[in-house]
Order: structure tokens, then sequence, then C-alpha cells
């Protein structure tokens, strides 16, 4: 690689970098903690434990859970009902005071064998909730998560600069080497260098699936406009049923399941909230393993009727992001990925820790140096490219 050339890589390198570490130092913080959010919502006494039971214990209607929810919170009607993938035995009630309410929500968990109220989970409040929102719109909203979806691809530009730069330092030292004898500031290099390339594949992987995790609320948008809209052209100028005109929403569920008995439930969206329409139940079924918990399945089934009209796939744009979601976080393979996340989150906060006291240490002079030591590591190529 020409001298230029190696310039001009490690400009894009210094300033990408400087651009988004402080950002990306956040992200890592924050994103820590929610690796392990279950195990630190036992600990707060914040995550719901239900009782013990007989494993084939029958499990209560949907309509006497929704009742029993409601009955805690009168005025308030559903937005949400879900439960967690690995855990069948609580439905988790979101009631609001309109469909598209993001102030006052109220969630009760209920027992979905016996039907009784097991606690009142707290929405958004406390430390996780606000590390969850430092991590995904420094609360800001979309312009906050678009900013940050900007700072991951930036981070992406960093860590391709930075293989490109490493490269010819590789050809003259093992891979891994941190020359002890030298000055600090060319241990804190190497240690840089060393760990960057450690953490290469898997600061990409969170870099991208961040990033296209910031696109949500757009790729949401893209769907209810094209897909769902198309799904519900029929009811098109139609008066939305009130409340009291609803059918059985076990029944709805149901009907919902006939499609794919082998699928079950991920969550149910009330009419006229995001995920569904002002006339139906938007049912989001899940398949049952590792991948397909992650993909849903939409059914919408009429409010009034409980009756399917309309099931289709997810688009790729959507099965993308859903995919991504998890991967993010590593809550794909249990706790041993949980851990391994935790471990190259840490080595990614020394990568950019180390970032931030090279460029202080070596200030202005940073890609001249990176240069010249190129040189003196690869003398035949510079040279010939110097004539």
């Amino acid at each position: 690689m020409t001298a230029k050339k190696l310039r001009l890589w490690a400009a894009i390198h210094k300033w990408s970098s400087l651009v988004c570490t402080l950002f990306m130092l956040l992200l890592c913080l924050t994103g820590l903690p929610l690796i392990f959010h279950h195990e630190i919502g036992q600990l707060l006494g914040t995550e719901v434990e239900a009782p013990s039971m007989a494993a084939d214990a029958s499990r209560t209607s949907l309509d006497q859970v929704l009742q029993v929810a409601k009955a805690r919170h009168p005025g308030k009607d559903g937005m949400f009902i879900s439960r967690d993938a690995d855990d069948d035995r609580i439905w988790y009630v979101t009631l609001s005071d309109t469909p598209r309410s993001e102030t006052d929500l109220k969630q009760v968990a209920v027992d979905a064998r016996s039907g009784l109220p097991l606690a009142e989970p707290k929405v958004n409040e406390g430390i996780m909730h606000i590390i969850f929102r430092l991590h995904v719109d420094l609360f800001a909203g979309l312009p906050g998560m678009l900013f940050l979806g900007f700072m991951g691809l930036l981070l992406f530009v960093a860590i391709v600069s930075g293989v490109v730069l490493y490269a010819p330092f590789m050809r003259k030292l093992a891979f891994g080497t941190v020359r002890h004898e030298s000055a600090t500031r060319t241990k804190w290099l190497d240690m840089h260098n060393m760990l960057g390339i450690v953490v290469l594949v898997w600061a990409s992987v969170v870099a991208l699936t961040g990033t296209i995790n910031t696109l949500a609320d757009p790729i949401i948008d893209l769907w209810r406009t094209t897909e769902v809209a198309e799904m519900v052209a029929p009811y098109q100028g139609l008066p939305a049923p009130p409340a009291s005109a609803r059918g059985s929403l076990q029944t709805a569920v149901d009907a919902a399941r006939a499609l794919a008995p082998e699928m079950a439930v991920a969550f149910i969206a009330f009419p006229g909230t995001t995920f569904s329409s002002p006339h139906h139940y938007g049912i989001f079924l899940r398949g049952d393993t590792t991948v397909t918990k992650q993909l849903y399945k939409p059914v919408l089934v009429d409010a009034r009727t409980s009756k399917v009209t309309d099931s289709r796939v997810l688009p790729w744009y959507v099965a993308t992001l859903l995919l991504s979601q998890p991967l993010h976080f590593g809550d794909y393979g249990g706790r041993p990925m949980q851990i391994l996340w935790a471990l190259l989150d840490l080595a990614t906060i020394v990568v950019l820790g180390s970032g931030i006291y090279l460029w202080l240490r070596r200030g202005n002079r940073g890609v001249r140096n990176t240069v010249d030591i190129a040189a003196r590591l690869q003398p035949q190529t510079m040279t010939g490219a110097a004539r």
C-alpha cells in the first residue's frame, strides 16, 4: 500500500474513531447490564415469579386473564398481552387509556393457569429503564435512535480502517505481540491493536445489528403502510367497533393458532394499537426453535367476529430487524452466550478507552506516526511507492 493511501486510511480511522468513541463507550457501558437484564431484575425483585404447579396444569381463558387485569385498573382497556418466549406460565397485560397512549400505562402479571394476579410490574420506570433508554435513544426518541445508528456505522468504519492499518504490522510482528520493553504509549498501542482484532467480528456484528435496531420505527411504519394497509383495505371507511362489541379474545387466539398449531402466541395487540388496526386483534405467533422464536407470524382477527381475516409472512426487512435484536444483546445462546457477550463488551471498552488515551498522548502526530511506523515495517513497499 502506498504512503498516500496509508495516510488516508489512518485519517479515516482517526476521525471516525474520535467522533464515535464517547458514544460507543456509553453504549458498551449501558449494554453490559442489559445483557443480564433478567438476572438483574431477579436481584432487584422486579422479575415476576410464577408459583409452582403441575407441569400439565390447565390454562385459564384469555378472556378471564383480561378481565382480571382490567379489574385492577377500571377505566383502562387492553393494549397488549404478551409472555416470555421461554415461560408460558405468566401473561403480561398492558393497559392504557387509549390504544396509542404513551403515558400512564399499567401492567398486570396474571398467572396463565390459575388466572390470579401475581404482580404489577412498573412500566417505563426504574434504573433498568433509564439504562435501556440511554442505550436505545438517549431519551431523544427517533432522532436519538438515528443518531446512535450513525455512530454505529462510524464504529464499523473505524473497525475496517483499523484492520487495514494493522495489516502491515502483522508482517513483522507476531499477532498479539505486546512490546512490554517499549514506552507506555507503545505498549498501549499494541494492546489496542491486539484487542481490536480479537473483538473485530463481535464489534462489527454488534455495530451493524445496533444500527439496524435504530431503524425499528421506520421499518415498522413501512410495514404498516404497505403490508398491513393491504390486509385491512376491506375495512377502510368502516366505523371501528367499541370495546363492548368485541368478540371473545380466546376465540380469536384459537382461530389464529388454528393456522399454525405448532406455533405459540408471542403477543396480542388490541384494536387501534401500532401492531393492529381499529378493527382487528393483531395476534403474533412464534416458533419453538432458537431462530423461529424471534420470527413472528402476524395474524389479523376481526375484533367483532373473532375470525381470521388475513395472515402473511413478514417481509424480509422486518425479519432482519427481528433477528438482529436478540443477536445484538446475546439472547440466542443462553448463559454461555451472555458471558461471552459480556467479556467481549469489556474488551471493547478497553479498546475504546485505550484509543482515547493514545489520541491524547499522540495529538496531531498520530497519522504521521502510523505511516512512519508502517514504512519501517515494510521498507521495500514504501520505498518503491515513493519512487
